[in-house]
Protein backbone atom coordinates (compact mmCIF):
# COMPACT_ATOMS: atom_id res chain seq x y z
CA UNK A 1 0.00 0.00 0.00
CA UNK A 2 1.58 3.59 -1.20
CA UNK A 3 0.85 6.20 1.22
CA UNK A 4 0.95 9.95 0.66
CA UNK A 5 1.66 12.15 3.39
CA UNK A 6 0.84 15.54 2.10
CA UNK A 7 -1.33 17.17 4.64
CA UNK A 8 -2.24 13.90 6.23
CA UNK A 9 -3.76 13.83 9.84
CA UNK A 10 -1.93 11.42 12.21
CA UNK A 11 -2.55 8.98 15.72
CA UNK A 12 0.12 7.83 17.61
CA UNK A 13 0.03 5.59 21.07
CA UNK A 14 2.98 4.80 23.03
CA UNK A 15 3.69 1.71 24.96
CA UNK A 16 6.67 0.48 27.36
CA UNK A 17 10.02 2.76 29.06
CA UNK A 18 10.77 6.16 28.69
CA UNK A 19 12.45 5.40 26.03
CA UNK A 20 9.74 4.91 23.80
CA UNK A 21 7.87 7.63 25.36
CA UNK A 22 11.17 9.96 23.94
CA UNK A 23 11.05 8.45 20.49
CA UNK A 24 7.33 9.10 20.22
CA UNK A 25 7.71 12.75 20.78
CA UNK A 26 10.20 12.17 18.16
CA UNK A 27 8.08 10.53 15.46
CA UNK A 28 5.92 13.69 16.10
CA UNK A 29 8.09 16.32 16.01
CA UNK A 30 9.31 14.78 12.69
CA UNK A 31 5.76 14.69 11.20
CA UNK A 32 4.88 17.98 12.49
CA UNK A 33 7.68 19.69 11.07
CA UNK A 34 7.06 17.91 7.80
CA UNK A 35 3.66 19.37 7.77
CA UNK A 36 1.22 16.50 8.90
CA UNK A 37 -1.54 17.33 11.79
CA UNK A 38 -1.70 15.22 15.05
CA UNK A 39 -5.32 14.23 16.19
CA UNK A 40 -6.39 12.89 19.34
CA UNK A 41 -9.01 10.48 17.64
CA UNK A 42 -8.20 7.58 15.53
CA UNK A 43 -11.81 8.33 14.00
CA UNK A 44 -10.13 11.66 12.49
CA UNK A 45 -6.64 10.33 11.24
CA UNK A 46 -5.10 9.17 7.89
CA UNK A 47 -2.16 7.27 9.98
CA UNK A 48 -2.30 5.20 12.77
CA UNK A 49 1.20 4.62 14.55
CA UNK A 50 2.02 2.54 17.16
CA UNK A 51 5.51 2.39 19.18
CA UNK A 52 5.45 -1.30 20.86
CA UNK A 53 7.10 -2.60 23.85
CA UNK A 54 7.55 -6.37 23.62
CA UNK A 55 8.95 -6.86 27.70
CA UNK A 56 6.01 -9.56 27.72
CA UNK A 57 3.71 -11.23 25.49
CA UNK A 58 0.91 -9.78 26.59
CA UNK A 59 2.21 -6.37 25.66
CA UNK A 60 2.69 -8.10 21.65
CA UNK A 61 -0.44 -9.29 22.59
CA UNK A 62 -2.16 -5.54 23.57
CA UNK A 63 0.19 -4.07 20.29
CA UNK A 64 -2.03 -6.29 17.71
CA UNK A 65 -5.18 -6.02 19.59
CA UNK A 66 -4.95 -1.64 19.16
CA UNK A 67 -3.78 -2.20 15.35
CA UNK A 68 -6.67 -4.38 14.42
CA UNK A 69 -9.08 -2.17 16.15
CA UNK A 70 -7.85 1.01 14.78
CA UNK A 71 -8.65 -1.01 11.33
CA UNK A 72 -12.12 -2.09 12.91
CA UNK A 73 -13.01 1.85 14.05
CA UNK A 74 -12.10 2.98 10.74
CA UNK A 75 -11.18 0.87 7.73
CA UNK A 76 -9.19 3.12 5.20
CA UNK A 77 -6.48 3.75 8.28
CA UNK A 78 -2.79 3.55 7.69
CA UNK A 79 -1.28 1.57 10.39
CA UNK A 80 2.26 1.69 11.25
CA UNK A 81 3.67 -0.69 13.51
CA UNK A 82 7.12 0.91 15.26
CA UNK A 83 9.26 -0.11 18.28
CA UNK A 84 10.54 -3.34 19.85
CA UNK A 85 7.30 -5.18 18.73
CA UNK A 86 8.19 -4.42 14.97
CA UNK A 87 12.01 -5.04 15.92
CA UNK A 88 11.69 -8.43 16.88
CA UNK A 89 8.90 -10.12 14.82
CA UNK A 90 9.18 -8.41 11.64
CA UNK A 91 9.83 -11.13 9.85
CA UNK A 92 5.61 -12.31 10.37
CA UNK A 93 3.95 -9.01 11.28
CA UNK A 94 3.07 -8.18 7.41
CA UNK A 95 0.90 -11.84 7.60
CA UNK A 96 -1.66 -9.72 9.39
CA UNK A 97 -3.77 -7.89 7.05
CA UNK A 98 -4.73 -5.04 9.74
CA UNK A 99 -0.78 -3.57 9.84
CA UNK A 100 0.18 -1.76 6.74
CA UNK A 101 3.46 -0.97 7.40
CA UNK A 102 6.34 -2.33 10.05
CA UNK A 103 9.59 0.33 10.84
CA UNK A 104 12.30 -0.79 13.19
CA UNK A 105 13.66 0.78 16.15
CA UNK A 106 16.88 2.70 14.65
CA UNK A 107 14.58 3.88 11.60
CA UNK A 108 11.74 5.42 13.17
CA UNK A 109 14.03 7.87 14.22
CA UNK A 110 13.43 9.06 11.15
CA UNK A 111 9.71 8.55 10.61
CA UNK A 112 9.03 10.78 7.66
CA UNK A 113 11.88 10.12 5.67
CA UNK A 114 10.96 6.19 5.76
CA UNK A 115 7.62 6.16 5.81
CA UNK A 116 7.89 7.97 2.39
CA UNK A 117 10.68 5.89 1.53
CA UNK A 118 8.50 2.89 1.81
CA UNK A 119 5.49 5.00 0.18
CA UNK A 120 7.27 5.56 -2.69
CA UNK A 121 9.09 2.23 -3.19
CA UNK A 122 5.62 0.15 -2.41
CA UNK A 123 7.37 -1.62 -0.03
CA UNK A 124 6.31 -2.55 4.02
CA UNK A 125 9.00 -3.06 5.98
CA UNK A 126 11.73 -0.89 6.85
CA UNK A 127 13.83 -2.77 10.05
CA UNK A 128 17.49 -3.47 9.62
CA UNK A 129 19.30 -5.63 11.88
CA UNK A 130 19.65 -3.91 14.84
CA UNK A 131 22.65 -6.22 16.42
CA UNK A 132 25.09 -4.74 13.47
CA UNK A 133 24.98 -1.21 14.56
CA UNK A 134 27.66 0.23 16.33
CA UNK A 135 26.95 3.81 16.61
CA UNK A 136 24.47 6.30 18.46
CA UNK A 137 21.57 7.51 16.74
CA UNK A 138 21.63 11.22 17.57
CA UNK A 139 18.14 12.13 17.95
CA UNK A 140 17.43 15.33 18.95
CA UNK A 141 13.86 16.64 20.68
CA UNK A 142 13.09 20.50 21.78
CA UNK A 143 9.47 19.54 23.52
CA UNK A 144 8.64 22.76 24.67
CA UNK A 145 4.88 21.19 26.29
CA UNK A 146 6.86 19.33 28.68
CA UNK A 147 8.12 20.64 31.89
CA UNK A 148 11.53 18.29 31.95
CA UNK A 149 13.61 17.63 29.38
CA UNK A 150 14.51 14.08 28.45
CA UNK A 151 17.41 13.32 26.62
CA UNK A 152 18.48 10.15 25.32
CA UNK A 153 21.74 9.22 26.50
CA UNK A 154 22.55 5.41 25.18
CA UNK A 155 20.69 2.84 23.69
CA UNK A 156 20.53 -0.98 23.44
CA UNK A 157 22.15 -3.28 25.94
CA UNK A 158 25.08 -6.10 26.47
CA UNK A 159 23.50 -7.92 29.21
CA UNK A 160 22.23 -11.15 28.79
CA UNK A 161 19.57 -11.82 31.08
CA UNK A 162 17.99 -15.38 30.72
CA UNK A 163 14.58 -13.48 30.65
CA UNK A 164 14.88 -10.54 28.55
CA UNK A 165 14.47 -10.48 25.13
CA UNK A 166 15.21 -6.32 24.96
CA UNK A 167 19.50 -6.49 23.68
CA UNK A 168 17.42 -7.88 20.55
CA UNK A 169 14.93 -5.14 20.57
CA UNK A 170 17.82 -2.69 20.69
CA UNK A 171 21.23 -4.09 19.82
CA UNK A 172 24.33 -3.44 21.49
CA UNK A 173 24.79 -0.50 23.78
CA UNK A 174 25.80 2.96 22.06
CA UNK A 175 26.51 5.68 24.19
CA UNK A 176 25.59 9.27 22.65
CA UNK A 177 28.91 11.43 22.68
CA UNK A 178 29.77 14.04 25.76
CA UNK A 179 29.64 16.82 23.59
CA UNK A 180 26.29 16.21 21.77
CA UNK A 181 24.68 15.87 25.38
CA UNK A 182 26.28 18.47 26.32
CA UNK A 183 25.14 20.55 23.67
CA UNK A 184 21.74 19.37 23.39
CA UNK A 185 21.76 20.05 27.81
CA UNK A 186 22.27 23.93 26.87
CA UNK A 187 19.78 24.40 24.26
CA UNK A 188 17.70 22.90 26.88
CA UNK A 189 18.07 25.40 29.50
CA UNK A 190 18.17 28.28 25.97
CA UNK A 191 14.73 27.18 26.05
CA UNK A 192 13.62 27.51 29.48
CA UNK A 193 14.04 24.19 30.72
CA UNK A 194 15.03 23.57 34.95
CA UNK A 195 15.60 19.49 34.61
CA UNK A 196 16.88 16.96 32.29
CA UNK A 197 16.23 13.54 32.83
CA UNK A 198 18.81 11.03 30.81
CA UNK A 199 16.98 8.19 29.21
CA UNK A 200 17.84 4.82 27.93
CA UNK A 201 17.94 1.02 27.82
CA UNK A 202 20.60 0.58 30.21
CA UNK A 203 22.54 3.93 31.08
CA UNK A 204 24.28 2.62 33.42
CA UNK A 205 26.78 1.32 30.54
CA UNK A 206 27.01 5.22 29.27
CA UNK A 207 30.71 5.37 28.26
CA UNK A 208 31.58 1.96 27.41
CA UNK A 209 32.06 2.07 23.76
CA UNK A 210 33.97 4.84 24.18
CA UNK A 211 36.61 3.75 27.83
CA UNK A 212 34.77 5.99 29.78
CA UNK A 213 31.91 5.55 32.62
CA UNK A 214 28.70 7.20 33.82
CA UNK A 215 30.27 9.64 36.54
CA UNK A 216 32.39 10.85 33.61
CA UNK A 217 29.37 12.44 31.60
CA UNK A 218 28.19 13.72 34.86
CA UNK A 219 31.57 15.59 35.87
CA UNK A 220 30.84 17.40 32.42
CA UNK A 221 27.53 17.68 32.59
CA UNK A 222 28.32 19.45 36.35
CA UNK A 223 31.11 21.79 34.93
CA UNK A 224 30.17 22.51 31.25
CA UNK A 225 26.29 23.59 31.77
CA UNK A 226 23.92 25.26 33.56
CA UNK A 227 20.45 23.41 34.25
CA UNK A 228 19.77 23.31 37.49
CA UNK A 229 18.61 19.49 37.71
CA UNK A 230 19.48 16.40 35.98
CA UNK A 231 17.80 12.94 37.07
CA UNK A 232 18.76 9.16 35.83
CA UNK A 233 17.16 6.54 34.73
CA UNK A 234 17.08 3.06 35.63
CA UNK A 235 20.62 1.31 36.95
CA UNK A 236 22.21 -1.77 38.11
CA UNK A 237 23.24 -2.00 41.34
CA UNK A 238 26.77 -2.75 40.32
CA UNK A 239 26.39 -0.05 38.67
CA UNK A 240 26.04 2.48 41.79
CA UNK A 241 29.74 2.48 42.94
CA UNK A 242 30.74 4.43 46.16
CA UNK A 243 32.90 6.50 43.41
CA UNK A 244 29.37 7.41 42.29
CA UNK A 245 27.37 7.89 45.04
CA UNK A 246 30.34 9.97 46.74
CA UNK A 247 30.03 12.20 43.80
CA UNK A 248 26.26 12.74 44.19
CA UNK A 249 26.20 13.72 47.25
CA UNK A 250 28.20 16.72 46.69
CA UNK A 251 25.96 17.75 43.37
CA UNK A 252 23.81 20.70 43.27
CA UNK A 253 22.00 19.36 40.32
CA UNK A 254 21.45 15.70 41.11
CA UNK A 255 17.72 14.94 42.17
CA UNK A 256 17.95 11.85 44.75
CA UNK A 257 15.98 10.05 42.80
CA UNK A 258 17.07 6.60 42.04
CA UNK A 259 15.89 3.43 40.36
CA UNK A 260 17.50 -0.29 41.02
CA UNK A 261 16.77 -2.70 38.11
CA UNK A 262 16.48 -5.31 40.83
CA UNK A 263 14.67 -8.35 39.71
CA UNK A 264 14.45 -10.57 42.58
CA UNK A 265 14.87 -10.64 46.12
CA UNK A 266 16.20 -13.90 46.30
CA UNK A 267 19.78 -14.98 45.32
CA UNK A 268 18.89 -18.51 44.01
CA UNK A 269 16.78 -16.76 41.81
CA UNK A 270 19.14 -13.39 40.49
CA UNK A 271 21.35 -16.67 40.04
CA UNK A 272 19.00 -18.38 37.16
CA UNK A 273 18.39 -14.64 36.22
CA UNK A 274 22.27 -14.59 34.71
CA UNK A 275 22.06 -11.56 37.61
CA UNK A 276 25.87 -10.92 38.75
CA UNK A 277 25.06 -9.84 42.10
CA UNK A 278 23.58 -10.92 45.65
CA UNK A 279 20.70 -9.10 47.33
CA UNK A 280 22.68 -8.49 50.93
CA UNK A 281 25.08 -6.33 48.32
CA UNK A 282 22.36 -4.65 47.32
CA UNK A 283 20.39 -4.24 50.60
CA UNK A 284 23.21 -2.92 52.09
CA UNK A 285 24.02 -0.52 49.63
CA UNK A 286 20.27 0.95 49.68
CA UNK A 287 21.06 1.58 53.02
CA UNK A 288 23.80 3.62 51.91
CA UNK A 289 21.75 5.79 49.67
CA UNK A 290 19.58 6.36 52.47
CA UNK A 291 21.95 7.07 55.18
CA UNK A 292 23.78 10.01 52.41
CA UNK A 293 21.11 11.81 50.76
CA UNK A 294 17.92 13.58 52.54
CA UNK A 295 14.99 11.54 51.86
CA UNK A 296 15.98 9.71 48.67
CA UNK A 297 13.30 8.03 46.24
CA UNK A 298 14.46 4.55 45.70
CA UNK A 299 12.39 2.67 43.17
CA UNK A 300 12.59 -0.79 41.87
CA UNK A 301 11.69 -3.83 39.62
CA UNK A 302 10.84 -6.61 40.62
CA UNK A 303 9.29 -9.50 38.61
CA UNK A 304 7.66 -12.44 39.75
CA UNK A 305 7.21 -16.42 39.10
CA UNK A 306 10.29 -16.52 36.98
CA UNK A 307 10.72 -20.36 35.99
CA UNK A 308 12.01 -22.44 38.97
CA UNK A 309 10.85 -19.81 41.54
CA UNK A 310 9.33 -21.92 44.51
CA UNK A 311 6.93 -20.73 47.19
CA UNK A 312 10.03 -20.57 49.52
CA UNK A 313 12.10 -18.56 46.80
CA UNK A 314 9.14 -15.84 46.94
CA UNK A 315 8.81 -16.19 51.05
CA UNK A 316 12.77 -14.93 50.71
CA UNK A 317 12.15 -12.58 48.24
CA UNK A 318 9.26 -11.15 50.27
CA UNK A 319 11.13 -10.85 53.37
CA UNK A 320 13.92 -9.59 52.07
CA UNK A 321 11.86 -6.48 49.89
CA UNK A 322 9.97 -5.62 53.50
CA UNK A 323 12.87 -5.53 54.96
CA UNK A 324 14.35 -3.41 52.67
CA UNK A 325 14.97 0.39 52.53
CA UNK A 326 12.69 0.97 49.34
CA UNK A 327 10.78 4.04 48.32
CA UNK A 328 8.34 1.99 45.76
CA UNK A 329 8.51 -1.63 43.75
CA UNK A 330 7.35 -1.60 40.28
CA UNK A 331 6.73 -5.69 39.60
CA UNK A 332 4.66 -7.67 37.13
CA UNK A 333 4.54 -11.29 36.18
CA UNK A 334 6.91 -13.14 34.43
CA UNK A 335 6.63 -13.58 30.86
CA UNK A 336 8.25 -16.18 28.69
CA UNK A 337 9.95 -14.81 25.48
CA UNK A 338 10.63 -17.35 22.58
CA UNK A 339 14.81 -16.69 21.90
CA UNK A 340 15.84 -16.45 25.65
CA UNK A 341 17.15 -19.07 28.24
CA UNK A 342 14.10 -18.31 30.17
CA UNK A 343 11.98 -19.48 27.89
CA UNK A 344 13.65 -23.05 27.99
CA UNK A 345 14.30 -23.46 31.17
CA UNK A 346 12.33 -26.24 33.55
CA UNK A 347 9.94 -25.43 36.22
CA UNK A 348 8.11 -22.83 34.36
CA UNK A 349 5.33 -20.97 37.36
CA UNK A 350 2.15 -20.89 36.68
CA UNK A 351 0.02 -17.52 35.82
CA UNK A 352 -2.14 -17.48 38.34
CA UNK A 353 0.34 -18.23 41.00
CA UNK A 354 2.83 -15.48 38.87
CA UNK A 355 -0.12 -12.96 39.45
CA UNK A 356 -0.59 -13.76 43.30
CA UNK A 357 2.86 -12.99 44.06
CA UNK A 358 2.75 -10.06 42.12
CA UNK A 359 -0.36 -8.87 43.93
CA UNK A 360 1.70 -9.39 47.79
CA UNK A 361 4.85 -7.40 45.73
CA UNK A 362 2.59 -4.33 44.88
CA UNK A 363 1.07 -4.50 48.70
CA UNK A 364 4.49 -4.06 50.01
CA UNK A 365 4.87 -1.64 47.74
CA UNK A 366 1.77 0.37 48.48
CA UNK A 367 3.14 0.33 52.33
CA UNK A 368 6.33 1.66 51.52
CA UNK A 369 5.28 4.38 49.78
CA UNK A 370 2.94 5.61 52.12
CA UNK A 371 5.68 5.16 54.63
CA UNK A 372 8.24 7.35 52.64
CA UNK A 373 5.42 10.23 51.79
CA UNK A 374 4.78 10.67 55.41
CA UNK A 375 8.02 10.46 56.43
CA UNK A 376 8.51 13.74 53.98
CA UNK A 377 5.14 15.45 55.28
CA UNK A 378 6.15 18.56 57.52
CA UNK A 379 9.64 19.24 55.19
CA UNK A 380 10.60 21.96 52.77
CA UNK A 381 11.46 21.13 49.43
CA UNK A 382 12.17 22.35 46.25
CA UNK A 383 9.75 21.67 43.15
CA UNK A 384 9.52 22.22 39.54
CA UNK A 385 5.96 23.49 39.33
CA UNK A 386 4.05 22.22 35.57
CA UNK A 387 4.15 24.80 33.03
CA UNK A 388 0.01 23.04 33.48
CA UNK A 389 -1.92 23.42 36.81
CA UNK A 390 -3.75 20.79 38.38
CA UNK A 391 -6.53 19.53 36.16
CA UNK A 392 -9.13 18.90 39.02
CA UNK A 393 -8.36 21.60 41.21
CA UNK A 394 -6.75 24.38 39.19
CA UNK A 395 -3.96 24.91 41.87
CA UNK A 396 -0.13 24.78 40.70
CA UNK A 397 1.73 21.14 41.14
CA UNK A 398 5.17 20.72 40.63
CA UNK A 399 8.02 17.74 41.34
CA UNK A 400 10.30 17.77 44.23
CA UNK A 401 14.10 16.71 43.88
CA UNK A 402 13.61 13.23 45.41
CA UNK A 403 9.86 12.70 43.03
CA UNK A 404 6.99 13.19 44.71
CA UNK A 405 4.82 15.07 42.93
CA UNK A 406 2.99 18.11 45.05
CA UNK A 407 -0.27 20.29 44.91
CA UNK A 408 0.18 23.69 46.21
CA UNK A 409 -2.10 26.23 47.32
CA UNK A 410 -1.40 28.83 44.65
CA UNK A 411 -3.26 29.01 41.38
CA UNK A 412 -0.34 32.17 40.45
CA UNK A 413 0.09 31.33 36.55
CA UNK A 414 2.82 33.33 36.52
CA UNK A 415 5.00 30.64 38.38
CA UNK A 416 4.51 28.04 35.81
CA UNK A 417 7.64 26.37 35.64
CA UNK A 418 9.03 28.12 37.76
CA UNK A 419 11.49 26.61 40.93
CA UNK A 420 10.08 27.04 44.45
CA UNK A 421 10.24 25.88 48.06
CA UNK A 422 7.00 24.28 49.04
CA UNK A 423 6.31 22.63 52.97
CA UNK A 424 4.72 19.69 52.25
CA UNK A 425 1.64 19.33 54.77
CA UNK A 426 -0.64 16.84 53.95
CA UNK A 427 -1.18 13.40 52.47
CA UNK A 428 -5.02 12.68 51.03
CA UNK A 429 -6.37 10.09 48.83
CA UNK A 430 -3.15 9.20 47.53
CA UNK A 431 -2.15 12.86 46.91
CA UNK A 432 0.37 14.91 48.43
CA UNK A 433 -0.73 18.99 49.25
CA UNK A 434 1.84 21.81 50.47
CA UNK A 435 2.26 25.43 51.18
CA UNK A 436 4.47 27.62 48.90
CA UNK A 437 6.83 29.26 50.94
Amino acid sequence: MAVNLMNKTFYIHTMGCKANQFESALIIENLQKNGLVRVTKIEDADIYILNSCTVTHKSDNEALYLLRNAKHKKASIVTVLTGCVAQVEKDRLLENDFIDYVIGNDEKLSFYEIIQKLGEEHLNCAASDIMKLSEFHKAVLIDTAKTRASLKIQDGCDNRCSYCIIPFARGKSRSADIDFIIEQINKFSQHGFHEVVFTGIHIGLWGKDFGLTLIDLLKEVEGRTSIERYRLGSLNPLEITDDLLEFLCKSEKFCPHFHLSLQSACNKTLKSMNRFYKVEDYLKQIDKINSMFDLPFLGSDIITGFAGETDADFTITKQNLEKSGLSQIHTFPYSKRAGTIGADMDNQVDDKVKEKRAGIVKEISKHKLDKFINKNLGSVREILIEKHADKHSGFLKGVTRNYLTVITDSKDEQLLNSLAKVKIVKYENGKIYGKLI
